[in-house]
């Protein structure tokens, strides 16, 4: 949990896993409190904001009260439906041209239905789940999830793109992208995929050749994910191979 003081009366805390969120949703959050880690000395009943950050950037800000000081910081009691502020806060941050699933924005509770399934049950699920249902399990990070979801007929070339960028990848899922002809001929999934630091070197190696040049220069530039790869798009600039 990292904590940053932004003005006199708010504060910016950042989950950096999800167990340690769901850990904090289990003892503060879901009573409507929140443990808030400083060395600053507040006063009980002031008030303040507090912009609270998941694992992977979705952002949620709320009202919260100083009610208690702890050892190591102080207790606040906060406003806001508890389960909604950690759906929120496990979500992957909406960006440019996403769309927000309609019956996501009506049941705000189907995250934790999907996220609390038996895993081998989710993976069956994963692989005959609807758009809605996918727009949640593309960002879970259980690999093998995220493989069955790979298997699903329905998926779109926009979700294979966000599994490409997935921190969860694996060898499995790369391998099933490159072997899908129909994938491996979209551009984006390849950029994606050779931007991947989980993408094996031999992968991202296959793929460097078949890259415009703009993106070889990107990647010699050091957006590349290893030292190797970076000279082999030197070599590809110099010698035009």
């Amino acid at each position: 949990m990292k904590v940053s003081r932004t003005t006199e009366q708010a504060f910016d805390l950042e989950f950096e896993s999800d167990d340690e969120l769901r850990e904090e949703h289990r003892t503060n959050l879901s009573v409507g409190g929140l443990r808030l880690p400083t060395p600053e000395k507040l006063q009980v009943f002031s008030t303040l904001t507090v912009t609270l950050r998941g694992p992977r950037g979705a952002e949620a800000s709320v009202k919260a009260t100083v009610v208690a000081p702890l050892p190591d910081g102080v207790a606040l009691a906060i406003e806001g439906k508890p389960d909604e502020i950690l759906a929120t806060l496990l979500a992957q941050p909406v960006q440019l041209g996403d769309v927000v699933p309609e019956e996501a924005v009506k049941d705000p509770n189907l995250w934790e239905r999907i996220r609390n399934m038996p895993r081998t049950e989710k993976a069956v699920f994963a692989s005959k789940a609807e758009r809605t249902e996918r727009a949640i399990l593309v960002q879970d990070n259980d690999p093998q999830v995220l493989f069955y979801l790979l298997k699903n007929p329905r998926l779109t070339i926009d979700e294979v793109i966000r599994l490409a960028k997935s921190p969860h990848l694996t060898y499995q899922i790369a391998e099933l992208m490159m072997k899908n002809t129909q994938w491996f001929a979209n551009l984006e999934v390849r950029v994606a995929l050779i931007h991947n630091a989980k993408t094996p070197p031999a992968f991202a190696m296959r793929i460097l050749p078949t890259l415009p040049e703009s993106e070889v220069r990107v990647i010699s530039r050091g957006a590349a994910t290893s030292m190797a790869l970076k000279q082999a798009a030197l070599r590809r600039l110099q010698t035009g191979t």
